[in-house]
C-alpha cells in the first residue's frame, strides 16, 4: 500500500535519525527523505498507468464505535501535493547541511516528522483523520522554530501557534457538528461529510463555511489573518522558513479544495465575493509591503502572502481554469520560494546582513551566483517559460471567467511583484562592491547541489507544464461535476 508507505516511511526515518548522534543525522536524515521522494515517483508512475489502482486506498475502521476511519487515497490533487512535499524536504535537509544546529537529530527528526504529518494531510479521506495530522503538523514546526530560531523566538512562535490552533479548533467544531448530521450511522468519511454539508440550508451552510474557512485562511495566510507570518517566516531557521512557506501554507489551500467548496456549496454562493476580495486585498497590500520592506527574507515572506492570495482567489472561481492555475501555483511557489529563502541564507551567510541597502555589487565577486538568483527571481515573477508564469496565467483566465474587475486587481500582482523583486536583486547583486560584500565568495557544490536543481525545474516545468496539468485535471473535472457550486 504505497499511500500507507508514504506516511510511515518518514515516521520511522524520524525515530532512526533521533537515535544517531553526531553529523551522521543529517546524512540519514537526507537518505531518507531522497529515498521517500523514490516512494513517491514510483506512485506517480504507477498513478499514470492505473489512476484507479486500490494501490493507493488504504481503508480500516479506526475507532469503530464512532465511525472514525484511518481512510487515506490519492487522486491526482493528492498526488501533486505528495510529490511537491517529497521534493522539497531533501532541499530543505541539504541547505542545512552548513549550519551547525544544537541537538542535530532532534532537529532534523522533526523535519521527518513534519513531512509524515504534512503527507497525511494531503491522503486523509477521513475529516478525524484529516483533523489529526492537520494538528501533528504543527507540532514540529512549532519546536523547530521555537528552538533553533532567531530573536524574540519565544513571543512570536506562540503568536503563531495560537493562532494556527484556534483556526483549528473552529475546523474541529464544524467537522463534528457534520459528522452529528450524517446520514445513518455517524461517521467521518469524507463523502458522507459532503452530503452532510450539501443537504443543510444556506444559514448552516454559511457558519460551516466560515469555520472551515477560517483554519485555512490562518494557515495560507490570508489578509487581515496573516499578521503572524512575516515575523514567524523572519525568526524560524531558514529550513523551518522553508517547511512553512514551500509546504504548509498549502495545507490550507488544499483544504479549500478538498474540503471547504465541495463540502458548502451554498456557503460559497452567499460568501464566495468576500473572500475572493479578501484574496484580492491580501495580493495588493502584501506586494505594497514587500516594496516597502528592507529586510529581503522579509520581503520573501510578504511576497509569499501576495501569491498565496492569487492562488486563493483562483480556486473559489471554482473552474477549471481557477482550480488548475491554483494547484500549479501551489507546485511552482514552493519551489521558488524554498530557492528564494535558501538564497536568502547564503547571502546572510555571506554578508552578516539581509538589509538590503548594505549590500550591492555581489554579482561581481560571485556570477554564477547571480545567474542562479536570477533565474529563481525570474520565476517568482512569472515571466513566460518559467514555471510561475503557467499557474498565475491559468488563475488571471479563471478569475476572468468570474468577475473581470477581480481579475483585474489580482493582475497586479505581476506588475507589483516585479517592482519588488527586481529592486531587490539591483539593490543586492548589481552596482559596485563594499566592505560587506566584497569577501562574498562564490557558492560552492553544496549550494548548487540545491539552486542547480530547483533553476531546472523552473525552467523544466515553464517550458513543459504539461505531465502535472495531466495529473490533475482529471481529479479537478470529476471534483466540478460531482459536486458542482449549484
Amino acid at each position: 500500500m504505497i499511500t500507507a508507505l508514504l506516511i510511515g516511511w518518514p515516521l520511522v526515518a524520524a525515530l532512526l535519525v533521533l537515535m544517531t548522534k553526531g553529523a551522521a543525522a543529517k546524512k540519514l536524515a537526507l537518505v531518507a527523505s531522497v529515498i521517500e521522494l523514490g516512494i513517491a515517483v514510483a506512485a506517480y508512475v504507477q498513478f499514470r498507468h492505473n489512476p484507479a489502482s486500490a494501490f493507493f486506498t488504504m481503508d480500516h475502521y479506526w475507532v469503530s464505535s464512532m465511525g472514525i476511519k484511518f481512510k487515506i487515497a490519492m487522486d491526482g490533487i493528492s498526488l501533486l501535493l505528495v510529490l511537491l512535499t517529497t521534493l522539497l524536504v531533501p532541499f530543505i535537509i541539504l541547505s542545512s547541511f552548513k549550519n551547525e544546529y544544537k541537538n542535530a537529530p532532534a532537529f532534523y527528526s522533526l523535519i521527518l516528522f513534519m513531512q509524515m504529518a504534512l503527507v497525511g494531510v494531503f491522503v486523509a479521506m477521513d475529516g478525524f483523520l484529516f483533523y489529526v495530522f492537520w494538528e501533528l503538523a504543527l507540532i514540529p514546526i512549532y519546536f523547530i522554530c521555537l528552538l533553533w530560531g532567531g530573536e524574540n523566538r519565544g513571543k512570536i512562535t506562540f503568536k503563531f501557534f495560537v493562532y494556527t490552533l484556534l483556526g483549528s479548533l473552529f475546523m474541529l467544531v464544524a467537522l463534528i457538528y457534520l459528522y452529528q448530521h450524517t446520514a445513518g450511522k455517524h461517521t467521518f468519511e469524507i463523502s458522507a461529510l459532503y452530503e452532510a454539508g450539501r443537504s443543510m440550508d444556506a444559514a448552516h451552510q454559511a457558519w460551516i463555511f466560515w469555520a472551515m474557512f477560517l483554519a485555512f485562511a490562518i494557515k495560507m495566510p490570508v489578509f487581515p489573518l496573516h499578521t503572524w507570518q512575516p515575523d514567524t517566516y523572519t525568526t524560524a531557521p531558514t529550513a523551518g522558513t522553508m517547511l512553512l512557506s514551500g509546504i504548509m501554507l498549502k495545507m490550507g489551500t488544499y483544504g479549500l479544495i478538498r474540503w471547504l467548496l465541495p463540502l458548502a456549496p451554498l456557503g460559497v454562493a452567499e460568501w464566495g465575493h468576500t473572500v475572493v476580495a479578501l484574496s484580492v486585498i491580501s495580493v495588493i497590500y502584501a506586494s505594497c509591503m514587500a516594496i516597502a520592506q528592507k529586510d529581503f527574507k522579509r520581503l520573501i515572506a510578504y511576497s509569499s502572502i501576495a501569491h498565496v492570495g492569487l492562488i486563493s482567489a483562483g480556486i473559489f472561481t471554482y473552474n477549471i481554469q481557477g482550480l488548475q492555475g491554483g494547484l500549479i501555483q501551489m507546485f511552482s511557489h514552493g519551489i521558488n520560494v524554498v530557492g528564494l529563502f535558501f538564497i536568502a541564507e547564503i547571502i546572510s551567510g555571506g554578508t552578516g546582513t539581509r538589509e538590503i541597502a548594505k549590500l550591492g555589487g555581489i554579482r561581481n565577486v560571485a556570477p554564477r551566483f547571480a545567474v542562479l538568483f536570477l533565474v529563481v527571481l525570474l520565476g517568482s515573477v512569472a515571466l513566460p517559460l518559467t514555471n510561475g508564469f503557467v499557474g498565475e496565467f491559468l488563475l488571471i483566465n479563471g478569475l476572468y471567467q468570474y468577475n473581470a474587475w477581480f481579475a483585474a486587481f489580482a493582475g497586479l500582482s505581476v506588475i507589483l511583484g516585479a517592482v519588488y523583486m527586481l529592486r531587490s536583486y539591483q539593490g543586492v547583486m548589481l552596482g559596485e562592491t563594499n566592505s560587506l560584500t566584497a569577501s562574498f565568495k562564490e557558492i560552492g557544490f553544496a549550494e548548487k547541489a540545491v539552486l542547480v536543481p530547483i533553476v531546472i525545474l523552473i525552467v523544466v516545468l515553464g517550458v513543459y507544464p504539461k505531465p502535472l496539468l495531466e495529473l490533475t485535471e482529471p481529479a479537478v473535472k470529476a471534483l466540478i461535476e460531482t459536486y458542482p457550486l449549484k
